[in-house]
């Protein structure tokens, strides 16, 4: 590692304790960040931060409660003193099926997971940075949000819901220089579409073989490629970026591979 970008910076990962959160927060921790890992999975959660170091800690959260993401953020502030990166991770694929079998109850879970959350955690962290004078937000959409087709009915809706408010968002924040961004997932294999089919190792593993047959690059995206892209979105070298999306899914929603035979 040629240099820490963001040493000593203070972040709290939503959904951290798996997935592309924890690559998020691996990637982060070894560029110098003191890290609260926030997840619903006490277990999980409690064996990443463990695993990541003594600046690294974990706090059970359910994203969806005003309260408990109130409590969370002012807890990363009375441990490390300050909250310079809100990354709002955590989510699932909720509720599934037609349009005609959806209750509303379901839709409404769905959306308090997956919007609400994201939601409160940009309204409590712009507290703590606005005082501050700065801060970083980064917003887990997904290509569900630009392309129909690539999730559930209310999935799509809710991450539609969440770029769109990211950008608002931005807008009224700019003023305090906090940063409000979007990075949007796609072609990656995660624990969620695992738990999502319900399927074991040797299915996940073919799974993945069909997926990466489909996508432009040859391979499906890990949580480490998008790690990467929010490394980027949190440090100085973005200093200039807000109100934005950037798409990581190795051109999966731009559209096939054109197929000439006369090509090599």
């Amino acid at each position: 590692m040629s240099s820490a970008k963001l040493q000593d910076r203070v972040a709290i990962i939503t959904g951290a304790a798996s997935g592309i959160g924890r690559g998020v927060a691996e990637l982060f921790s070894n560029h110098g960040a003191k890290i609260i890992i926030a997840d619903i999975d006490a277990e999980a959660g409690s064996a990443c931060a463990a695993e990541l170091g003594d600046q690294v800690c974990f706090k059970q959260t359910d994203v969806t409660s005003d309260q408990a993401m109130q409590d969370l953020v002012n807890d990363a502030v009375n441990k490390f003193g300050r909250l310079d990166i809100m990354h709002n991770n955590a989510g699932a694929f909720g509720v599934r099926g037609s349009l005609l079998d959806i209750a509303v109850d379901d839709f409404d879970a769905t959306f308090a997971l997956l919007t609400r959350s994201v939601f409160l955690g940009m309204k409590h962290a712009a507290q703590v940075m606005k005082e501050q004078g700065s801060g970083i937000i980064l917003n887990t959409a997904s290509i569900s949000a630009i392309t129909p087709g690539y999730g559930p009915h209310i999935y799509q809706a809710a991450k539609a819901a969440v770029l769109q408010l990211s950008k608002t968002i931005a807008l009224e924040l700019a003023q305090y220089d906090i940063r409000v961004n979007c990075i949007s997932p796609g072609g990656v294999y995660t624990p969620l579409i695992s738990n999502m089919l319900g399927i074991d190792e040797e299915g996940t593993a073919n799974v993945e073989k069909y997926m990466a047959s489909t996508l432009p690059l040859g391979r499906t995206g890990t949580p480490a490629d998008i790690a990467q892209a929010a490394l980027f979105l949190c440090s100085e070298e973005a200093s200039y970026i807000t109100g934005q999306n950037l798409v990581v899914d190795g051109a999966e929603a731009t559209g096939k591979r054109y197929q000439d035979q006369g090509m090599h």
